[in-house]
């Protein structure tokens, strides 16, 4: 009888020892290593849709499913995000996500850097910005950090002169010296190259210019220094940006293959920021 109790004793601890191990691995899958796994990613179209390709395919290894998500604004995948219908999203740099979060009051954080696409100043009807006469008119973006981008560029060209410590929160009201009289024209991004043709220049944005049919490095009349602190993001709702799926995410998009990806490809005007 003592035998039989022994036994059953035995085969209860075997058991809890069991489920311990089975809770454990549980644990650790919960935590992201190896286990299946999606996430929705918001991106812009163009360029960036081929540079994503490689990241899924990176991603899939891990036993990660990323779907894309495409858009066409700088409006929708901040929205969406906060909504909840993306887990995350990567188009914009840091200084729009700030702006944009105080503006439309969301929750959202930055969990790593991936590329920067140095703006461009361009133009159907000159070659050189020493070309721009009295009274031409600019367009420039109109959303708040990509127009302050513009601005910063237009300064580095001897264009206009911005008030002193204007910066990354620069709008044309901050312009403190205008010699030329240029007029400027505050356009939607995704619109500024349809309407370049009735303008004298006007700085696009990288993935914008590339739909466009131009070659920055050879088409831009004046062109950001590769080294420029507009570097790209993955973005996030903030009550998810300690989740481990999304160390997986990041790992793949920072991964060896994607790197070789966008230096062969696009690396002259991308650069990798990992």
């Amino acid at each position: 009888m003592k035998q039989k109790i022994v036994l059953i004793m035995l085969t209860l601890v075997l058991t809890v020892v069991l489920a311990a191990c089975g809770n454990k691995s549980d644990s650790k899958g919960a935590e992201g290593e190896g286990e299946k796994a999606k996430l929705k990613v918001g991106i812009s179209a163009g360029v960036e849709e081929e540079i994503w390709k490689q990241v899924q395919e990176v991603a899939a290894k891990d036993n990660l499913d990323i779907e894309l998500v495409v858009f066409n604004d700088y409006v929708q995948p901040n929205k969406v995000l906060a909504e909840g219908e993306l887990d995350a999203n990567a188009f914009q740099h840091e200084p729009y996500l700030d702006q944009f979060k105080k503006d439309n009051n969301l929750d959202l954080v930055k969990i790593a850097n991936t590329l920067n696409f140095p703006i461009g100043f361009y133009s159907n009807k000159i070659k050189d910005v020493s070309e721009i006469k009295e009274g031409d008119v600019i367009g420039l973006p109109n959303d708040p950090t990509n127009g302050a981008r513009a601005l910063i560029l237009f300064e580095n060209a001897g264009l206009i002169k911005l008030k002193e410590g204007a910066g990354i929160k620069a709008t044309v009201r901050d312009i403190a010296e205008n010699k030329l009289k240029l007029k400027f024209e505050e356009l939607d991004a995704a619109f500024i190259p349809k309407a370049l043709g009735d303008l004298t220049a006007a700085v696009i944005n990288t993935n914008y210019a590339v739909e466009a049919g131009f070659v920055p490095t050879k088409d831009a009349i004046f062109i950001e220094p590769k080294d420029s602190p507009w570097v790209n993001i993955i973005a996030v709702r903030t009550e998810d940006k300690d989740k481990p799926v999304f160390q997986r995410l990041i790992k793949a998009y920072h991964s060896d293959q994607v790197k070789k990806f966008v230096e062969e490809k696009y690396g002259t005007y991308i650069v990798a920021s990992w």
